[in-house]
């Protein structure tokens, strides 16, 4: 907090009315052989004037290169309406609406919110929420392995499409509770996974993770996936970029059962980049699968008088209340973060969405044709994308990166370590907030690139 009221005496005297003769003493339940040192670095405190100074100074060190970066987190404009109402006292300091007679505005907005997201999913059910996307998968893969009666197995097939960083999470998640993710690799031509899944050996697992787009930016045939995976009585995990489902078929809709249970990211949705963070998770599944779903439900109902009220109907996953036998040991969830989503989609509208998303797609194919036209540079997938696309370049892709980020272009995510079969490939991405100059800028940075003779 930027201003603490607290001043020397005060300080003394909440430790007098608790006992203890120093603040040293709030924590002499950590072990002496656990607390470390003094740290050597640190000044001594400085004045507010000074430190004020101090940051604005090296805030000021911070480039702001041009992002061509997604990867799972976007650069979108965000109505400044988002944030200024987020941020009010109502929902900005509260917490978990337990008490839903004092809780109305939050319960609304969350039910609101939930209505949104099975809307734009085409799923019955969505819960509010999770931490990020990855978890979110990792949460999604649990709950499958619960709820799929057809199968003893614990084997999930997940396709080398999906983002790593998931892949990892909910490896590191789920491995020690005995579920194996088979890892299924991709058509190196097209980018996607094949539909008759011919490169996968018979035999019975549990459910089949699909992305779409998958990381790639690539579509996959999803309906054909889809029916596959339920004719071998196995669940379906969609994952997917929530912007996306303004302009591709809802994973409900996926052949002819829909998926089981969806999962992703929600931080296109009115969360900036923040470095990384906080962002949340959005889950979704069908209703016969509820009761094995992590995260808080809200539900709508009327009083005695008629007039609406909200309250908390599920709570599936709360330690509080079903402790060794919760469904998850993730127990808090990202409020604040589902309520700048559901005011960013509730100011965009159906059409706003759809026209973000358009523009997006147009910006990504304007930049790859550009840069692909570029001698050298040239496109690793030609079939339909949303978002991103992936090229690949004639020199270390380390190296082209890093130069272009002297030149103020954060041009890509390097592919070269996850997928090395790609050569010196970069993920690239140009949403809304990308103007013709701004294409046109990262074109003639890599362009100098491509045309200087000295090594990199």
């Amino acid at each position: 907090m930027p201003f603490i009221p607290h001043t020397e005496q005060d300080i003394e005297t909440m430790l007098g009315s608790i006992g203890v003769n120093g603040i040293e003493e709030l924590f002499d339940e950590i072990p002496n052989a656990l607390r470390g040192d003094h740290l050597q670095d640190v000044p001594s405190r400085l004045t507010e004037m000074t430190i004020s100074r101090l940051m604005s100074e090296r805030a000021t060190q911070d480039k702001q290169p041009l992002c061509f970066v997604g990867a799972g987190a976007y650069e979108h404009y965000i109505p400044a309406a988002v944030w200024q109402i987020a941020t009010r006292g109502e929902f900005y300091s509260a917490y978990t609406p337990y008490q839903a007679e004092a809780s109305q505005g939050t319960l609304q907005l969350v039910y609101e919110y939930q209505t949104m997201m099975a809307s734009l999913t085409g799923m019955d059910v969505s819960n509010a929420s999770l931490y990020d996307g990855a978890s979110g998968l990792a949460e999604a893969v649990l709950m499958a392995v619960r709820a799929n009666r057809r199968s003893k197995s614990r084997r999930i097939l997940m396709p080398r499409t999906v983002h790593p960083n998931y892949r990892k999470v909910a490896d590191t998640i789920v491995r020690n509770q005995g579920i194996v993710l088979e890892e299924i690799d991709y058509e190196h031509d097209t980018g996607c996974l094949d539909p008759g899944m011919s490169m996968f050996e018979s035999g019975d697992f549990c459910a089949l993770v699909i992305q779409q787009p998958n990381f790639f930016g690539n579509l996959e045939e999803v309906g054909a996936l889809t029916d596959w995976a339920h004719r071998h009585n196995a669940l379906v995990i969609g994952v997917i970029n929530p912007l996306s489902l303004a302009l591709l078929k809802p994973p409900g809709e996926w052949g002819q059962d829909g998926a089981d249970i969806v999962c992703g990211e929600g931080q296109p949705l009115g969360v900036p980049l923040s470095s990384g963070g906080p962002y949340f998770g959005i889950l979704c599944c069908r209703r016969d699968l509820v009761r094995q779903m992590p995260g808080r439900i809200v539900g709508r109902t009327v009083d005695p008088d008629g007039n609406p009220g909200y309250t908390l109907t599920l709570q599936a996953r709360e330690q509080h209340i079903r402790r060794a036998k919760a469904t998850s040991n993730v127990c808090t969830n990202q409020n604040l973060l589902v309520i700048a989503a559901t005011l960013y989609m509730s100011l965009l509208g159906v059409e706003g969405l759809e026209r973000v998303a358009l523009a997006c797609h147009a910006n990504t194919l304007a930049l790859a044709d550009r840069l692909s036209s570029i001698t050298g540079v040239e496109r690793c997938f030609q079939g339909p994308l949303f978002h991103e696309a992936v090229l690949r370049f004639p020199r270390p892709v380390q190296e082209v990166l890093a130069t272009l980020l002297e030149k103020g272009v954060l041009g890509g995510y390097d592919l070269s370590t996850e997928y090395p079969e790609l050569g010196n490939a970069s993920l690239i991405c140009a949403t809304e907030t990308k103007t013709e100059n701004d294409l046109q800028r990262y074109t003639d940075a890599l362009q100098g690139i491509m045309l200087s003779e000295s090594p990199l």
